[in-house]
């Protein structure tokens, strides 16, 4: 491994002071490997579908439609196997050292964007319990400020928002006086041991009062949702308020010396049913707007409503790299990881995303960098007005680019709001570009991403524990993606002239993952048809060209296996993220296809799916034990259900016809396929009996 320490000048005055800010380390034996087995695994696939296309023209006997179908079904892995070889090209990781930035330091304003919608589906309190993490963060509390959108437009949101600026005021200080690194009260308060933290008798009474105090917030804000009538609003006017404007706050009832704390506004976009809403996206746009009248950070934190802020440095950690004079003058954002509090140890569901976040991510940060995740990310404001040679398109006031909190009178307040809620309208958003473009321009324009893993997750979420919601999920994304792979936008066109090949090609594999779905469901259903008809579509068993087949298949399985068992994986980490993938393809990647077909045609439009974070226990407990739930997921069981049937009916009369043809090798390739495709489809199967004597009982 090569490592390569990056310095940063941290005053500005005095550009021969200089330390260490961040160091990256070129993985070169992994380089060294990856490529050598692309070049194997590239020469023998092509043998494959030479065999493929040969035998296709040259066979008057072969069943002409099975095969070309099979042939098309090869060639779709075959492109998404050679996208995902960008990400193999050039991996490495990085480390950074907040330490050498100097405590005297002017850092630049930093706003975080919280967004949520309903409080049904994502608990008021873990939304609570993101805020006041962010607001707890270790950065200077007069350039931090935090902004809650709110597309509920609910009122237990609001109260509980002030609520948690009530308690804040006293956990920031607790935090702050015995350096406090789990910052958010849900978390802290289920610690087991409290970190490296001396205990004495004022810690210890301190934070019985504070978890008391914690304990009755958490209480007010239950019970309100309890007695609530109405959750969301779905026909409003736009709202902003300011929870606390106010960067000073005397703390009289404890004694405590005065401590500062950041701003917090709450927004609350308009909404008609008439006009179109964005969603999430419109969402972050409109906290863009409204922020830049209050705060106008020059840096953005974005956090899902649920991804609390697990280390109070992740913002220092991000500094290192935009103080950076040689590195930032191009960088647009840093990503950390998307990580789980709630994953079990089995992970059937493939929640920790491991080949995501402990492959992809790091390959792209050897080719200009990452892409956007959604969540955890430290954006440089400018990034999203222009290229980063360009002059600055930000259409804000030059006296406050340094992200200071300004301080208002009454009467200056009241307009800023007044303009905050005009910017919060749906009509704002007409005729503009705001919510059209995807994130991947951002690279396009020629701006630079990195990425930072580091050892102690800096932000900490809830997954989702049943099959639905991983597959709603997966339905909303491959539907988006795609749809931005099949207009001018796709990274193979659009991209490929505007950023690296190799770059280009790691977003066309996140675009057209969803292709998957089409080359599974050719695989789970023309093999098997002609296998129960007699009609063999792989080389006898004894054959070269068999060596061929079963090399390609090896390759493949062993790479993946290699790379799980040397992140620390096991084989049944392996085996449950082969099962899922397919699992998911079949049915939310196809569900994901067809939603796109449906908008295209006319038939149905774009609605937002809410993945629900509500916690229920019975779905927990099947989690925690490695159950694959299939409840509320009816629809997505038909395809899998249907091919789990086919698979077993075909192979169980294919057997029979094998016996009186006695052409075992001619068919040992589908019988291999159809108990692989059995062995993935055993949850399917004990769901199915498990629904059947439930009828039954």
């Amino acid at each position: 491994m090569e490592t390569v320490a990056l310095v940063s000048s941290y005053d500005k005055e005095d550009m021969a002071s200089t330390k260490v800010l961040h160091s990256c380390t070129i993985l070169t034996h992994r380089i060294i490997t990856n490529r050598l087995h692309i070049l194997f695994h590239f020469t023998v696939t092509l043998l494959l579908l030479y065999y493929r296309i040969s035998h296709f023209f040259n066979g008057n006997s072969l069943p002409a439609l099975s095969w070309a179908l099979i042939t098309i079904s090869e060639l779709i892995f075959t492109f998404i196997w050679c996208l995902t070889q960008a990400f193999r090209w050039r991996p490495l990781s990085r480390t950074v050292s907040i330490d050498e930035i100097p405590a005297n330091m002017n850092l630049e304003g930093l706003d975080v964007f919280v967004c949520t919608a309903d409080p049904r589906k994502e608990p008021t309190m873990e939304v609570m319990n993101t805020i006041i993490s962010a607001l707890a963060l270790d950065y200077p509390p007069e350039k931090l400020a935090v902004y809650l959108s709110d597309d509920g437009g609910s009122y237990i949101t609001l109260y509980a928002l002030k609520e948690a600026f009530a308690f804040s005021k006293r956990w920031l200080p607790f935090c702050m006086k015995y350096r406090i690194k789990t910052r958010c009260p849900e978390a802290f308060f289920s610690l087991a041991k409290y970190e490296e933290l001396s205990i004495t008798d004022e810690f210890s009474a301190k934070k019985d009062e504070l978890e008391m105090k914690y304990n009755l917030f958490k209480r007010n804000v239950e019970k309100i949702c309890e007695d609530a009538s109405n959750y969301v609003v779905f026909d409003r006017p736009a709202h902003a308020e300011i929870i606390h404007g106010d960067t000073y706050m005397d703390d009289n009832e404890n004694d405590e010396e005065s401590t500062k704390m950041p701003l917090l506004v709450y927004v609350s976009r308009e909404r008609r049913p008439s006009k179109p809403h964005r969603f999430k996206a419109g969402a972050l746009n409109a906290l863009l707007r409204v922020s830049e009248k209050f705060s106008n950070g020059p840096y953005l934190l974005v956090l899902d409503c649920d991804m609390y802020c697990n280390d109070p440095t992740s913002a220092r950690q991000a500094m290192c790299f935009h103080l950076d004079p040689q590195m930032s003058p191009s960088l647009a954002f840093v990503q950390f990881p998307q990580m789980f509090y709630n994953i079990s140890k089995n992970d059937i569901y493939d929640n920790q995303a491991r080949s995501a976040y402990r492959i992809k991510w790091q390959g792209m940060d050897g080719i200009r960098g990452p892409s956007l995740s959604g969540t955890g990310f430290y954006l440089k404001r400018k990034a999203l007005y222009g290229s980063p040679n360009c002059e600055d398109k930000h259409p804000s006031e030059a006296q406050r680019t340094s992200g200071e909190l300004m301080k208002f009178s009454s009467e200056e307040e009241i307009a800023i709001l007044n303009e905050a809620k005009l910017l919060a309208s749906c009509n704002y958003e007409r005729n503009t570009k705001w919510g059209e473009e995807a994130s991947y321009l951002l690279h396009c324009r020629g701006w630079t991403s990195v990425y930072l893993c580091p050892t102690r997750p800096c932000f900490l979420g809830c997954t989702t524990i049943d099959m639905k919601d991983a597959l709603v999920q997966l339905v909303k994304w491959s539907s988006g993606l795609l749809q931005i792979g099949l207009s001018r936008f796709s990274p193979l066109s659009y991209g490929v002239s505007r950023m690296p090949v190799l770059q280009s090609m790691c977003y066309g594999y996140f675009i057209y993952q969803p292709l998957y779905a089409i080359a599974f469901l050719i695989y789970g259903i023309i093999p098997q048809l002609c296998f129960l008809n007699g009609i063999p579509l792989y080389p006898k068993v004894l054959s070269p060209w068999s060596v061929v087949f079963s090399t390609v298949y090896l390759s493949a399985i062993g790479q993946q296996l290699h790379e799980v068992l040397s992140d620390g994986g096991t084989t049944l980490t392996w085996w449950n993220e082969q099962r899922i993938w397919v699992i998911k393809s079949v049915s939310g990647s196809c569900f994901g296809c067809l939603d796109l077909f449906m908008k295209w045609s006319g038939i149905k439009k774009t609605t937002f799916r809410l993945t629900n974070k509500a916690v229920d226990k019975d779905k927990l407990e099947k989690y925690e034990k490695g159950e694959f739930d299939f409840q509320g997921a009816t629809m997505f069981m038909i395809p899998l259900s249907a091919l789990a049937i086919l698979n077993m009916a075909c192979f169980i009369g294919g057997l029979g016809g094998i016996i009186l043809r006695r052409n075992y090798e001619e068919m040992f390739g589908q019988i291999f396929l159809s108990l692989f495709i059995m062995a993935l489809s055993y949850p399917m199967i004990q769901g199915l009996l498990k629904r059947s004597k439930k009828e039954k009982q």
